[in-house]
């Protein structure tokens, strides 16, 4: 379990990427007041932006009409930021350009310098110098299903990215509408982990791959557990990906798309459901969790408005701190961000005036 004085804080940051730009809350006193910056990349659409605590920067995935797709760094808090020198790009010869930077995710505690980004059109790559320059993922590029992968709704995107904390040569990549893979020798190799994930939209229901996966997620402390959020349904491994169980159970959708994991319990899962028009079923939003690993569901809803409410959160809208109890944070595309300060028991509104926000992560400062 979390030694969860240790994870005490006194600095947490929230960060939150919109499609004008991104947003950097603070907070310096447990949580109870947010000072923000922003916005930064003024216009840009900033599908991820995340914390690298081991060097203390900030990493930014950045759409401009100037730039296009980029990955940018900043040492200082945000409020300087540099452009990485050698962008991830696909090989010359490809014909294959980048669309959008989904995911930007620090590597092993003794690998201070590895940084991990997932794209679309999807590929992983790593970089060996603190983001300065990336490495495309041969195997993956050349993956023999390649040419049969189609994309989702959201695009052909790699937008998780889970490296074991015990052995980083041990990563999991969720990619829409491809499904799971994984990899034990540092991507030089991939198989696809998709066992008994359903695909109702396809006429096997449950093929090797392309199923829909909007995320997935483990506690560091349980490295083999794994939790998704699926198109169709959520599940949970046990084995470290090599099957899933459906934890459907009283949740009032199958469909939804985060999901998160508290810091202090690794049995406590949050996921907010939709229906497939991708509002909240009758109207009412709600965040559901399971201190029990999915096996019964409870909705957490005081200080949400009451129905109808009619918010949608993203894939990545939603996240949780290492503070005990854990703090979860959520985003809305009507701009909306709330957070709760005790396990989802309450929700506080920070506020209602942002651009549609596409992704919300915290880190301790």
């Amino acid at each position: 379990m979390v030694d969860r004085k240790a994870k005490r804080s006194s600095s947490v940051v929230l960060m939150v990427g919109t499609g004008k730009g991104a947003f950097i809350f603070t907070s310096n006193d447990g949580r109870r007041n947010w000072k923000v910056s922003g916005p930064h990349f003024e216009g840009d659409r900033v599908y991820y932006i995340s914390y690298d605590p081991r060097n203390k920067m900030l990493l930014a995935g950045s759409n401009s009409f100037q730039w296009g797709p980029s990955i940018l760094r900043s040492f200082n808090g945000g409020r300087t930021w540099q452009r990485s020198k050698n962008q991830p790009k696909y090989p010359k010869g490809s014909d294959i350009a980048i669309k959008n930077i989904w995911n930007i995710t620090p590597g092993a505690e003794d690998e201070p310098d590895v940084l991990y980004a997932g794209v679309d059109p999807a590929v992983l790559f790593r970089s060996n110098d603190k983001g300065e320059s990336w490495v495309i993922n041969e195997a993956l590029m050349n993956h023999e299903t390649r040419k049969k992968w189609q994309p989702g709704f959201g695009g052909l995107c790699l937008h998780s990215i889970l490296i074991d904390s015990k052995d980083p040569r041990k990563q999991h990549i969720g990619i829409s509408s491809v499904g799971v893979l994984f990899t034990s020798d540092g991507g030089l190799s991939w198989k696809f982990q998709n066992k008994n994930v359903r695909a109702d939209f396809l006429p096997n229901k449950y093929p090797t791959f392309g199923q829909c996966v909007h995320k997935i997620v483990r506690h560091p402390d349980r490295p083999s557990v794994i939790y998704q959020q699926n198109h169709c349904g959520q599940y949970r491994s046990d084995n470290n990906g090599e099957d899933w169980v459906d934890i459907q159970n009283n949740l009032p959708s199958d469909f939804g798309f985060p999901i998160a994991v508290d810091a202090n319990d690794p049995k406590r899962i949050y996921t907010i459901p939709l229906a497939s028009d991708r509002l909240p079923p009758k109207g009412r939003f709600a965040v559901w969790m399971s201190d029990n690993e999915g096996k019964r569901w409870t909705a957490m809803d005081i200080g949400f408005p009451k129905p109808p409410a009619y918010f949608t959160v993203l894939r990545d809208g939603m996240s949780s701190d290492k503070e005990d109890p854990c703090g979860v944070y959520l985003g809305t595309t009507t701009g909306h961000l709330y957070y709760s300060r005790n396990q989802g028991k309450n929700w506080t509104k920070i506020t209602d005036s942002l651009p549609p926000i596409l992704s919300v992560s915290v880190s301790a400062a």
